[in-house]
């Protein structure tokens, strides 16, 4: 396994620039969803970013937006705002209103937007993976030189589908990239007490697929590594597995008030020391780039746009009782007895 060195210099600061607004407005609009959850605006289950936000934004920075795919399991609400999603029509998506990506009837793991080639937000742990590599398989079978961005995270490494996707994928050569965020817990449970080896980038070794371990929490360090292994897939048209080490400041969902049961307070705060906002901070302040007044001026501006976002979705209504049957598959063939 090679090690991933972290850029220096690559990257220009009205880049780096850019990568901290995204990350604050990922942190910030997070940071609302519990919110509405907790004032009972959001219903069904939901499951935030915070913390992890270096890793969407490294590598949906990479791709060719609205052509390359991207699928990602019930934590995606970063992904598709990254993508252009209007942030308006998640949060509604995730308060069920009708303004919302799937009209209020999918929530906050159903965030979808194929205009933008984002195929979800899916609630089946791993079940998804192989929908991934179908999407990789499209592109292969019409000869197009598209990649596939699948997420998944560390619990799903261990599903079964997940280990006969990756089979598929290094016999059939499919340019699909899967990407582990292994956030260390899966949902509540250590990764050495669910994993019996915890180092799961090996998972692709058996299928002849490169495979590779890096830090999440570093927004260069992800670019660094997405450039490269976006270009190598799209170049040789085989699959690639990422194991990226991040850490979810939150409970797994945002009912999960007891993370305290599996991890301790000082874990958690060796963690914030690694906070990967904090950790660009300090590159900006190291080059020059920006000052503490002007984070603050963003971080200002950030949290008074997720505020206009949370109102306006708020006072979008709920769809119609009668919609409930709208976009529903149904056999009405003369066979079938309708």
């Amino acid at each position: 396994m090679a090690k991933q060195a972290v850029t220096q210099q690559l990257e220009s600061p009205a880049e780096l620039e850019q990568y901290y607004r995204e990350m604050l407005f990922i942190r910030h609009f997070e940071e609302k969803c519990n919110f509405a959850y907790r004032q009972g605006k959001a219903g069904g289950y939901m499951h935030v970013y915070i913390g992890m936000e270096a890793l969407a934004v490294g590598w949906l920075s990479s791709i060719r937006k609205g052509y390359d795919n991207v699928i990602t399991a019930y934590r995606d609400h970063a992904h598709a705002i990254l993508l252009g999603t209007d942030p308006v029509a998640v949060m509604a998506e995730i308060m069920g209103r009708k303004a919302g990506t799937a009209g209020g009837k999918g929530g906050s793991m159903h965030i979808y937007d194929p205009d933008r080639r984002f195929f979800g937000g899916w609630g089946i742990v791993g079940g998804h993976v192989p929908l991934g590599a179908g999407l990789a398989f499209a592109s292969k079978f019409k000869e197009e030189d598209r990649v596939t961005l699948n997420f998944l995270g560390d619990g799903a490494a261990n599903q079964g589908v997940v280990f006969e996707t990756l089979n598929m994928a290094g016999l059939y050569d499919l340019p699909c990239i899967f990407l582990i965020e292994n956030n260390e817990f899966a949902m509540g449970t250590r990764l050495e007490y669910h994993a019996a080896d915890p180092e799961l980038w090996k998972r692709g070794v058996p299928f002849d697929i490169p495979s590779k371990r890096v830090d999440g929490m570093d927004v260069l360090a992800m670019k660094a590594c997405a450039e490269e292994v976006i270009s190598a897939v799209r170049e040789s048209g085989r699959p690639y597995l990422v194991e990226i080490m991040t850490y979810r400041y939150a409970g797994h969902g945002a009912a999960d008030n007891d993370r305290q049961l599996y991890r301790t307070k000082e874990e958690e705060e060796k963690a914030w020391q690694r906070d990967p906002i904090k950790r660009l901070e300090a590159v900006l302040i190291e080059r020059n780039i920006m000052n503490r007044e002007k984070m603050e001026a963003i971080e200002e501006e950030t949290i008074s746009t997720v505020e206009k976002i949370y109102e306006e979705a708020d006072a979008s209504p709920f769809p119609e009782t009668n919609e409930v049957y709208d976009n529903i598959y149904s056999d009405m063939s003369p066979e079938r007895g309708h």
